[in-house]
């Protein structure tokens, strides 16, 4: 059965904040395509589901997503799967799923139009090939932007295999996009309103590539190119691999003044032995040294990491060994999970599979930890003077909610205020999650 051409659509991205960006790429090209955005998959002709196949519970929510897009009266819309889950399970989306018209991977999102032609003739569109020619030479380009912060994916994909992963099955192996290409889409996403941008990659420190003399660059080399852009006000990158934490890297953040005093860098086991198991490339001491490096040229900067509890093996002594580099790193925040078995990945298929039960022990104590942790650091902020970027606004009349530089949300009244503004802010209160400020002065933007 044939589909009329769908004309409202509507994205919804799970996962990381790489799928945010692919999320971002697919709205400019369905609007390009001259289709508009719906607020909700009730009033769209056409779903996105762009997944992550990080999380076991991830992937059931998608199909559970995929049942409730069946409306009152029997219909539903066009349904396209995209991102991790479709490249990682293909053909048995379809299988499974019978109302999914269309599954296409993260590196093939830009044949979307295309594949939308063959789920009109009625038939299933499926393209979870990783081929070599850039999609980025495909989509459309930066326009204005909905908020004054950006995503800007510099790198995709991973070579380290860690034993537990599945993003070099998902998102291939690791690929710089072109220097030139990516200064033109910063300075793009600057014009069209952006204030900050966060570069994005699986491994993000591992990008690589030659800058316009010809000359081999790291992120670094990138970020400092990034800084001479006119209306860039802030920097941020993420997710880093320690393996890649360069020293150029850690002096870009004494030098570089639009670049964030934040770091984010996965450690994910405070254990040696579990590290070898995990096949990282660090130990907890090299992790440590990284950071005090960072601390040496940055006094101020917030420390973010990952964790997982209960890989296979893990014993109780390699769990207090996690919990020890948590109390040396001094986490501004954290990411924390239960290892997650995941199809085809290394780790699904060793002995010594942790108890549900004792996974669920060890997460509440590193939980607790971290939580205190992440408490104290916004403890200390309260008395300080710091300028904020105002993203969005909040539930009350006049307030709006903001970044500090070190990545926590501030809540403020401000009726003279608007989003994309920039402001002195004294922070007077701090909760768990988040701080409260008073305006002392806005700033030039």
């Amino acid at each position: 059965m044939t589909q009329a051409d769908p004309k409202k659509y509507h994205i919804k991205s799970f996962g990381c904040q790489m799928n945010v960006y692919d999320g971002e790429r697919m709205s400019e090209l369905l609007s390009d395509q001259g289709m508009s955005a719906a607020d909700s998959s009730e009033d769209a002709d056409l779903v996105v589901l762009n997944t992550c196949h990080i999380r076991e519970k991830a992937v059931d929510k998608v199909y559970s997503d995929i049942g409730r897009l069946r409306r009152k009266d029997g219909s539903s819309p066009m349904i396209a799967v995209a991102g991790c889950v479709a490249q990682a399970e293909g053909r048995e989306i379809s299988r499974r799923a019978p109302s999914v018209d269309i599954v296409v991977g993260p590196q093939a999102y830009h044949r979307l139009p295309e594949l939308m032609d063959v789920a009109k003739s009625g038939k299933k569109a499926l393209d979870t090939d990783m081929p070599a020619i850039s999609k980025f030479d495909i989509l459309p380009s930066r326009g204005k932007q909905a908020r004054p912060t950006a995503f800007l994916t510099v790198q995709e994909g991973c070579d380290k295999f860690c034993t537990y992963c599945v993003v070099p099955y998902t998102r291939g192996a690791e690929i710089s996009r072109p220097w030139a290409d990516l200064v033109n889409e910063a300075k793009a996403l600057v014009d069209g309103g952006a204030l900050e941008i966060t570069l994005l990659g699986q491994n993000v420190n591992a990008w690589s590539g030659e800058d316009d003399k010809g000359q081999t660059q790291g992120l670094d080399g990138l970020i400092r190119a990034l800084d001479k852009i006119k209306g860039l006000k802030r920097i941020r990158y993420m997710t880093s691999h320690p393996n890649d934490m360069t020293g150029g890297l850690v002096s870009a953040h004494g030098d570089v003044e639009t670049l964030m005093p934040f770091l984010h860098l996965p450690v994910q086991s405070g254990s040696d032995r579990i590290l070898k198991a995990m096949n990282r490339s660090h130990s907890a001491k090299s992790y440590l040294d990284i950071l005090e490096q960072m601390r040496k040229v940055r006094p101020d900067i917030a420390l973010s990491g990952d964790f997982i509890v209960g890989f296979p093996g893990e014993t109780d002594q390699d769990f207090e060994e996690t919990l020890q580099i948590v109390r040396e790193a001094r986490y501004s925040q954290a990411f924390s999970f239960k290892y997650s078995p995941r199809p085809g990945t290394p780790a699904a298929g060793m002995e010594e599979q942790i108890a549900p039960e004792v996974m669920d022990e060890r997460l509440q104590r590193l939980q607790a930890l971290l939580n205190q942790q992440q408490f104290d650091f916004n403890q200390k902020t309260v008395g300080r003077t710091t300028d904020i970027l105002l993203e969005r606004q909040g539930k009350l009349d006049g307030q709006l909610i903001g970044k500090t530089p070190w990545l926590q949300s501030v809540h403020i009244i401000s009726p003279d205020l608007a989003i994309g503004d920039l402001a002195d802010v004294e922070i007077t209160q701090a909760g768990p999650n988040s701080l409260t400020g008073r305006i002392k002065e806005r700033l030039a933007a």
